[in-house]
């Protein structure tokens, strides 16, 4: 009897799948018994290949070779796989191997490793496929036994093909456009675009744009306090005439004459007030359940995760523990067909607290086929992200916020809406209103599943019928109106699902996450890759578009490729792809419109002739330090002085700078070390940029070994006794901390005073000296723009990081010289 290979996409998963199917003996890196031979993929083994001709991946890309667009689409395997490749390859040629099974994850990436798989290998065996919602034993056996027919997965395999090809067209050709058009003055100015990247791009520039062309206006507000029989209560002038037009900084309580919010108090002070109260019911429903988004959004909020951390935790609780249903999922519902299982697993519980607010759920009897829970029409591969009946054991710190999340938010979906009493309090005072509300809870209903219950409080003082309030105090106050705050992940995968639109409605966002930006597994990918191409900075939890950003989109939207900062078009592509998966639309179609938008780029960006590019620029007001002149005029790529000419390019060495660099290189002479630069061999180095005697700016390497043998070490300050060639003293030298032998090339050691964007202190090199190994210091940032804690160490003359020893084992080395 002939056998089924199970390809899974990650060997945790081939384990589980083995354990599920009667605990298969393991061979090598598969797992066989007389049915199953079960092995896996580690991700995607396999790769669309580079023309022969753009392979090189420095030097200088022309338009020569543009567009490049292939009739059929080269495989290849990843060079760092191919092991595993070549043993499923092994496996797939074995002659009592009659079917293979995907049991890679179940949607568009899975299917897209397991089909490059099967096509790389050229296999004509047939295919079943295994489609999983949870990981538990009892999910797997019934998987296996309602597998679905290869053929029912074209649909979704056409799509993920169609998603890899207009990646790989827009991506390509994109991004050899823009670098050819970028590098045209000298140079190699790599200059990356992607078909969901840039659009999504666009969204953080142009909030950034709003935030640097930002003028504050300034207003007033007249703020009351007033004495009632029960005590006191504050209240706020309102306008009652006040409609929404055309200044959208305007607000009903809102002034912009100093003289008028003065009359105001002047004319109210002393004065004895009328009141009139509104009193009304409200209610509010429990929120939806997560997909992947709505739970990254709210982990960013609540912890400051990133997408992809929580996307990392959500998946170790799917796969390895077993207690959350697959996270990778747009859909926040779930089959009527549940409705026994969600009262097995409220039942199953573990958490004392948590079993309690599921008990009463069911007792109640509110655990019921609910519209806002329960919909077929809106689940669609998977639905929303729920827990498992598998109790929660050996879960982490970060991992149980997670865990508490779904859970609390599953039982809360099943639980009345919380009543509240709304009051609006208005205080008349000579004609004049000052604007009081209030909200009381009345009935928790889902809040006591978050612990909120009814305070039995009113949050405003009970004012007797008639009473006529005095004015105890009244106060002008001053503000500023703020521009718009910079997106952090949460705001921006909110936007990314709106397709540009920051909706901060629920269930608007519910009807808009088709023509959503990315999918859900994707997003946090996009924007870290983002960061790990300049583009954006994470700061704290701000995103925070970079000029190198910035002057990406001016490029687009100057040469007339708007389309591909538009997330409106990139939504619609991603609506199209959703309907090829549901078998509603061609593939040819969908590639056709990819193959003529991607010419459309490559063909305006060599046809473009001006001599630059429009933008929204502002000018530096700064001095010249040339001819003194106020002003440098900003371009597309320079600074010009509004008075004598001088020139400063925004991009050296492939390193875009930020204005506040240039700022300071006019006012100081000098800005630096920074980090980024590329030499002409495409290798990364950091380096001052200083204004030479003609004001021109060149770099300063002012510790290179020619250097440093002008410097006097005597006048600088000491930091220790070197530990490599232990006759020279280690000086701190300004850019760096350096042994006094380096010049005379009798020692190497050298360290640059910053280290993946943070400054090493003079006591932590001391102490490195001393005992090899530094404090656990903060805040270094990876070049995907993740921050990070670690030790520096010394390890064979070069410094490297050591990492905080893990729970179960000892802690990692790195050793890249710094």
């Amino acid at each position: 009897m002939g056998k089924s290979l199970v390809i899974a996409e990650k060997p945790s998963v081939a384990a589980d799948l083995a354990r599920a199917l009667g605990k298969l003996p393991k061979k090598d890196d598969y797992f066989e018994n007389d049915q199953f031979v079960i092995t896996s993929a580690v991700g995607h083994l396999v790769e669309l290949c580079l023309p022969t001709e753009l392979e090189k991946k420095r030097g200088k890309w022309s338009f020569a070779n543009l567009p490049v667009i292939p009739s059929h689409f080269e495989l290849k395997p990843i060079e760092k796989t191919v092991a595993r490749f070549k043993l499923i390859l092994k496996l797939l040629k074995r002659k009592d191997i009659e079917e293979v099974i995907n049991a890679c994850d179940a949607g568009r990436e899975g299917e897209l490793i397991f089909r490059y798989l099967m096509q790389l290998a050229a296999s004509k065996k047939p295919t079943r496929r295994l489609w999983l919602q949870s990981m538990t034993p009892e999910a797997i056996r019934n998987g296996f036994q309602h597998l679905r027919k290869g053929q029912e997965m074209r649909a979704l395999g056409d799509a993920a093909v169609c998603r890899s090809e207009s990646d790989w067209l827009v991506g390509i050709n994109g991004t050899r456009a823009m670098t050819a058009f970028n590098s045209k003055l000298g140079g190699f100015q790599l200059t990356p675009v992607g078909r969901v990247q840039t659009p999504t791009l666009a969204i953080l520039v142009e909030r950034e744009e709003k935030i640097r062309s930002f003028q504050p206006r300034t207003y007033f507000e007249v703020h009351a306090q007033f004495n009632s029989e029960q005590g006191e209560y504050s209240g706020r002038w309102v306008d009652p005439s006040f409609k929404k037009g055309t200044d959208e900084d305007g607000r009903a309580e809102r002034l912009w004459e100093k003289e008028k919010a003065e009359a105001i108090r002047l004319k109210c002070q002393g004065k004895r007030a009328t009141v009139s109260e509104e009193k009304k019911p409200a209610s509010q429903s429990a929120p939806l359940l997560y997909d992947l988004t709505s739970l990254q959004r709210e982990a960013n909020s609540r912890f400051s995760l990133s997408a992809r951390r929580t996307l990392q935790i959500a998946q170790a609780l799917y796969e390895r523990h077993k207690v959350l249903t697959y996270p990778r999922t747009d859909s926040r519902y779930l089959p009527k067909e549940n409705l026994a299982s969600v009262r097995s697993t409220l039942e199953s519980l573990a958490n004392p607290e948590l079993r309690i607010h599921a008990a009463k759920a069911l007792e109640k009897g509110w655990v019921k086929l609910l519209e806002r829970v329960f919909n077929n029409a809106k689940v669609t591969d998977h639905h929303a992200i729920i827990p498992t009946p598998v109790a929660s054991k050996n879960l982490d710190e970060i991992e149980s916020k997670i865990y508490d999340m779904v859970v609390r938010r599953f039982i809360a979906a099943f639980y009345p809406h919380a009543q509240f009493q709304v009051t609006v309090r208005l205080t008349t005072l000579e004609g004049e209103i000052f604007r009081t509300d209030g909200k009381t809870i009345v009935e928790p209903g889902w809040l006591a599943v978050y612990g909120k219950q009814n305070t039995g409080e009113e949050i405003l003082v009970p004012l007797r019928e008639g009473e006529t309030p005095s004015v105890k105090e009244l106060e002008v106050r001053e503000n500023q109106t703020k521009p718009p705050p910079r997106y952090s992940e949460a705001t921006l995968l909110s936007a990314m699902e709106g397709a540009g639109k920051l909706l901060e409605d629920e269930e608007l966002r519910d009807a808009m996450r088709q023509r959503g930006l990315g999918t859900p597994a994707t997003r946090a990918q996009i924007i870290e890759g983002l960061i790990a191409d300049g583009y954006i900075l994470r700061q704290g939890r701000e995103l925070v578009g970079t000029s190198k950003g910035i002057a990406l989109t001016t490029l687009l939207r100057g040469i007339g490729i708007e389309a591909l900062c538009s997330p409106e078009l990139t939504g619609e592509w991603e609506y199209k792809l959703k309907q090829m998966e549901a078998g509603e639309i061609d593939r040819e179609m969908f590639m056709n419109e990819i193959r003529s938008f991607t010419q459309t780029i490559v063909e305006k960006a060599k046809s473009f002739s001006g001599d630059s590019v429009e933008g929204n620029f502002h000018d530096l007001e700064v001095k010249c330090p040339k001819c003194q002149t106020l002003g440098f005029k900003e371009s597309f790529r320079a600074y010009e002085c509004k008075g004598c000419g001088l020139l400063l390019w925004k991009n050296v060495a492939g390193r875009q700078f930020e204005p506040e660099e240039i700022r300071a290189l006019l006012e100081t002479g000098s800005v630096g070390p920074l980090e980024g630069f590329r030499s002409k061999m495409g290798r990364p180095f950091t380096a001052k940029i200083k204004l030479g005697e003609d004001f021109k700016p060149g770099f300063d390497f002012d510790d290179s070994a020619e250097s440093l043998q002008q410097v006097d070490f005597s006048t600088m300050p000491m930091i220790g006794t070197c530990p490599i060639c232990r006759i020279g003293t280690v000086y701190d030298i300004g850019t760096a901390y350096c042994c006094s032998e380096v010049p005379s090339k009798k020692c190497t050691l050298r360290i640059g005073k910053i280290i993946l964007q943070k400054e090493i202190p003079a006591a932590q090199i001391s102490k490195l000296l001393e005992s090899g190994k530094t404090d656990l210091l903060p805040r270094f940032i990876s070049k995907k723009g993740r921050p990070f804690s670690a030790h520096l160490v010394l390890k064979n003359g070069k410094v490297g990081f050591e990492f905080q020893e893990r729970k179960k084992g000892a802690s990692s080395v790195s050793s890249k010289s710094r």
